[in-house]
Formats: structure tokens, sequence, C-alpha cells
């Protein structure tokens, strides 16, 4: 069974603001990323979570973001 990553090791969740977001996936992932460094997370683990968004579909991408984020 594979192993669910829930978040950034030893990081506070960053937190994000979607709602008046444009819903586009790059969008949505830029915004993350820029929470991510502002809380200082390595950018290994940003790029990590960035490839674990793209590995599949919209709805993947937005259930990763709520696995790392806390998203409002």
């Amino acid at each position: 069974m594979e192993e669910v990553k829930t978040g950034f090791s030893n990081y506070i969740r960053p937190q994000v603001n979607l709602t008046d977001a444009d819903g586009n996936s790059f969008n949505i992932m830029g915004i993350c990323q820029s929470a991510a460094r502002r809380r200082g997370v390595p950018k290994k683990e940003i790029d990590l979570f960035l490839k674990e968004c793209m590995s599949q579909d919209y709805d993947h991408l937005l259930r990763t973001v709520m696995r790392y984020f806390d998203v409002s």
C-alpha cells in the first residue's frame, strides 16, 4: 500500500485562500507554492508537492492541496 503524505514535514501547514482565486490549475499551484515559500518550506518539498499535483486530474490536484494546506 502506498504511503499518503499529509503535508510538508516539520512545517506548520501553510494557509491559502482559494475562495476568490482563478480556478485554473496552474494558478492554484502558484498560490500554494508562494504560501509554502513564505513558510520556509524547502524547494525540494515544494517540488514534490507540485509533482503530486500534476500526477493526475484536477480533482486529484484539489485533494492534494487540501492535504498539504489549510484551505479557505
